[in-house]
């Protein structure tokens, strides 16, 4: 069954890229309204080796845009729920669901080095500051040479126009509160990257056009941008894979 629930991948992408995607251990921070739609991605483009973290439970606020958030699903923890659908998609796929944050009293619980790619989709600015440090800082495992692949995605909310969602490197991502708000955060410890990285992100910044909830204090999003940042984090990984499989290959 794998093999043809993959065979419209392989007509694009051949044998090459579709073996290396299988043989890639990923790693995504956050399933939320990007990190979601990224794993779904990812999974059905022929990565079996998933890692998701996140350390929330579905509330009703998140079936607006988030994958696995359901009237059905409200109230249960949302990797466990993913996981469910990801393994539904590929049953042979090895889905390992981590209920937990990712911050500073716990990062020492996950080894970086043995990824080789990791996607930041976490929303607090000091967690996900403290992720990019240590994933451009991180070496891969002995034998896999180099360091992981980390690709971020910056600010999803009060953004309606997909036709501005882009890739830059951090440093030259523009209009953008997050990464502004992480770069002079890093200015400020006088701590950086230790390599470049790709994030998605969009230019577009709207305001609420209601008074934010106290009790939820999340500003407005909606589904196919968050979904559009999450694919677009999935075809990073999925074309770095493939340009690394076919070093040799050209358009056309």
């Amino acid at each position: 069954m794998e093999e043809a629930i993959f065979q419209r991948v392989e007509l694009l992408l051949g044998d090459n890229t579709t073996r290396s995607l299988a043989a890639k251990r990923v790693i995504i921070f956050g399933v939320g309204g990007v990190g979601s739609w990224c794993a779904e991605s990812l999974v059905r483009s022929g990565i079996r080796k998933l890692t998701i973290v996140d350390s929330d439970c579905v509330s009703v606020t998140n079936i607006n845009r988030q994958l696995m958030a359901t009237t059905e699903s409200v109230g249960r923890v949302k990797v466990e729920v993913l996981k469910e659908r990801l393994t539904s998609i590929n049953p042979t796929a090895e889905i390992t669901a981590r209920h937990e944050f990712f911050t500073a009293e716990t990062a020492s619980r996950f080894s970086l080095e043995d990824y080789d790619y990791i996607i930041d989709a976490i929303d607090s600015l000091k967690d996900k500051a403290l992720l990019i440090l240590m994933a451009t800082a991180a070496s891969r495992s002995a034998g896999n040479g180099g360091g992981p692949k980390l690709f971020s995605s910056m600010g999803a909310a009060l953004k309606l126009d997909p036709t501005r969602i882009k890739i830059a490197e951090f440093w030259k991502v523009t209009g953008d509160p997050l990464a502004r708000a992480l770069r002079n955060r890093f200015k400020r410890d006088k701590e950086f990257p230790k390599r470049k990285f790709q994030c998605v992100y969009s230019d577009e910044l709207l305001q609420n056009k209601k008074p934010i909830d106290p009790d939820d204090r999340g500003n407005g999003t909606v589904a196919h941008v968050t979904a559009i940042f999450g694919f677009m984090l999935a075809g990073l990984v999925v074309q770095d894979c493939a340009a690394s499989a076919n070093p040799i290959c050209q358009d056309g």
